[in-house]
């Protein structure tokens, strides 16, 4: 079973009040390591991430290879990272992947950085809305 139809296309680009949201790749490297890193415990006390990210951090290289990794996973269309940017800076992530319990059911989850968490509503509220219109999910849990 496809996580997503072969016909359907991912969206590359979401507006929001205050972010934006486009595939996380490579390229998002530097500021996505200082954005999750300089947010740890926010991030933990966040639904869906008691065990991420790691409280002793994660060099910069290892960053790189867990964003190929989802970047490969786009391609694949076997889930869906995105970024979310306040102009070029990383502020937070959004994570679209099947329920390993049940592949019906899509698993979403998302954070902001510490400083940006006034944004944590109006990102799920955004998103939720998102899935709805442009995804084509019978069934989504985000936590």
């Amino acid at each position: 079973m496809s996580f997503v139809p072969a016909n359907f296309v991912p969206p590359v680009r979401l507006d929001g009040q205050g972010f934006r949201l486009e595939p996380l790749g490579p390229q998002h490297n530097l500021s996505d390591h200082q954005a999750w890193s300089s947010s740890i415990p926010h991030i933990l006390a966040t639904p869906g991430f008691s065990d991420w990210p790691p409280l002793q951090g994660m060099s910069l290289e290892a960053n790189l290879g867990d964003l190929e990794e989802h970047a490969r996973d786009f391609t694949n269309r076997t889930g869906f990272t995105y970024t979310v940017l306040e102009g070029s800076k990383v502020i937070g992530c959004v994570y679209i992947y099947p329920s390993k319990q049940d592949p019906a059911i899509t698993v979403v989850k998302s954070w902001v950085t510490a400083d940006r968490v006034h944004l944590d509503t109006p990102l799920y509220e955004a998103v939720s809305s998102w899935l709805k219109t442009s995804w084509p999910f019978e069934h989504f849990l985000y936590r």
